[in-house]
């Protein structure tokens, strides 16, 4: 598939595509809003802590890369599943794999607020 779009018109078709995104994560993936629940919370946390703006940086960074992956993983699943129902060892093992990327994301993400707030 070509497509001839440049300049401004691409960012906006661009991000009308991510607001797309946006809008399939809130809607279909119940892990993604309560992530999102928790990111909210704990960006305002990190706000509201008298840290340096690096540790903020980190805080934060580290609690939306968890969004990040889990938005990966949502897409993985759902190719997964758009190619077929049957039970397959390798849409299984890409299912499993994006889980566990979620998972340390959310170890990592533990391991900074700790480690910072020490």
């Amino acid at each position: 598939m070509v497509n001839n779009v440049t300049g401004l018109t691409r960012i906006i078709k661009a991000a009308g595509y991510s607001w797309k995104g946006l809008r399939a994560a809130w809607q279909n993936e119940a892990a993604f809003r309560q992530e999102s629940v928790a990111v909210i919370v704990a960006t305002g946390v990190a706000i509201w802590l008298d840290v340096d703006a690096i540790t903020r940086v980190l805080l934060i960074g580290s609690v939306f890369l968890i969004l990040i992956i889990e938005i990966l993983n949502s897409a993985i699943e759902a190719v997964v599943d758009r190619i077929g129902e049957e039970i397959h060892p390798l849409a299984g093992r890409a299912k499993d794999m994006g889980s566990f990327a979620v998972m340390l994301s959310i170890i990592l993400a533990i391991f900074v607020w700790v480690t910072l707030l020490w």
